[in-house]
């Protein structure tokens, strides 16, 4: 199975893929995707009776969007791959999932995924 996702905007966007059949979900996050985003990625696999040790291969949109957004979802996705010892593999643009399906079906790993903003982050400085 390989797990899809994409946390660059406050709707996030989760897919799995299993055996050849695609299941997509969206998910308004909005400033919960920090404490939640696991709990939804669990639930998803419940509802198509898998675990997350049933998960091949990940595939991450590296962006651009959300600072927080994207910072929160790549660092989540390469932990989950890491920990399960999976490949992960990280896309830009339209046709992102199309890209990191066909590089995890050929055997690639980016091994961690680093996002890519689109422009400098905006990061205020704090008031004191």
């Amino acid at each position: 199975m390989i797990l899809l996702l994409d946390t660059s905007a406050s709707l996030c966007r989760l897919s799995l893929i299993i055996d050849d059949v695609r299941f997509d979900e969206q998910w308004q996050a909005d400033r919960t995707l920090a404490k939640s985003l696991l709990g939804y990625i669990d639930q998803n696999l419940k509802q198509h009776d898998k675990t997350w040790s049933d998960i091949d291969g990940i595939g991450a949109f590296r962006g651009p969007g959300s600072f927080t957004g994207l910072r929160i979802g790549l660092t989540v996705m390469n932990t989950i791959a890491d920990s399960q010892s999976i490949p992960i593999v990280g896309g830009l643009g339209d046709d992102w999932q199309d890209e990191v399906i066909r590089k995890l079906r050929s055997g690639y790993n980016d091994q961690i995924v680093m996002p890519f903003y689109g422009s400098e982050a905006h990061i205020t400085s704090p008031r004191k």
